[in-house]
């Protein structure tokens, strides 16, 4: 587990538990009692985050054995059993609730993102997040977006330059964006370039640019779609088309159909409900 992961963790634990502990168990629950818990999926989706529940369970206490009985990205229904802890009573019940927060936020957006790939898998087309993630919370939510069969964007505004209308506001002259891709990638030559297209005259013109990776189709229609395609085709263009804007899962497939690359999907990560899960003590 990573050290912006184990921040969050701990983060997550402190706002529990405070500086007085768990004032339920420590006083309520002998400290000798040991118990057996079962983490119960109590809905259809995908599961993801075993590994981030078990960090929180190191966390409270190292002496609680956690046994995998499912793995991230896989399909599960209601009454699937996806992990065991066996340990102190205490200890257990002080970690259930941070432990399950995590799980079931992270298996919503797996859950989620599943829904939107099944709708496009007779396609060539890649469903991709965006960085509409929870603050502290990216890293995570993009690792259950691939264990929901989609692919990451950018992870940040560094890996990716991503030109939009608003950075173009004062100057947007062919020749400007030109001398800021070759600068770019003469200072950082493994950042990728994407520019932001609202019209196909954009489309056009941003596919005589040398060093563009991608241009993003924003808020197009399918014949739009279609046709900046058939131009890119036409220019012998190896740039891959992303199309965005007004992506869900009613329009999802036909966007795919047009025979886009990627389709960009904010949902993902800013819209997903929390998959139903439970803690289940069972007797030794």
């Amino acid at each position: 587990m990573n050290d912006e992961v184990n921040q969050l963790i701990s983060l997550a634990l402190r706002e529990d538990l405070m500086d007085r502990g768990d004032v339920t168990s420590n006083y309520f629950v002998p400290s000798e009692t040991n118990a057996k818990a079962l983490v119960k999926v109590k809905d259809s989706g995908v599961i993801a985050g075993l590994k981030i529940a078990e960090a929180v369970c190191n966390a409270v206490d190292p002496q609680i054995e956690v046994t995998h009985l499912m793995k991230d990205g896989v399909a599960v229904k209601h009454g699937s059993y996806v992990m065991e802890w066996n340990g102190k009573a205490r200890s257990i019940l002080t970690a259930e609730r941070t432990a399950l927060n995590f799980l079931q936020r992270l298996s919503g957006i797996a859950s989620k993102t599943s829904f939107f790939v099944q709708l496009v898998s007779h396609t060539q087309c890649k469903v991709l997040d965006t960085r509409k993630t929870t603050p502290g919370w990216r890293s995570l939510e993009k690792m259950a977006v691939l264990s929901g069969g989609g692919k990451n964007h950018r992870m940040g505004l560094y890996d990716r330059a991503m030109v939009k209308d608003n950075h173009l506001v004062a100057e947007n002259s062919l020749d400007y964006i030109q001398t800021g891709i070759d600068a770019l990638q003469k200072d950082h030559p493994s950042v990728e370039i994407e520019l932001e297209a609202d019209t196909l005259e954009q489309v056009k013109n941003f596919l005589t640019l040398k060093g563009v990776h991608y241009i993003l189709l924003d808020n197009m229609s399918l014949d739009q779609m279609s046709e900046a395609i058939s131009m890119r085709d036409d220019a012998k263009s190896t740039v891959k088309l992303e199309a965005s804007g007004g992506v869900n899962l009613s329009t999802v497939k036909e966007i795919a159909e047009t025979g886009v690359d990627f389709v960009s999907v904010g949902a993902l990560t800013h819209s997903a409900v929390a998959l139903d899960i439970s803690l289940e003590f069972v007797p030794l």
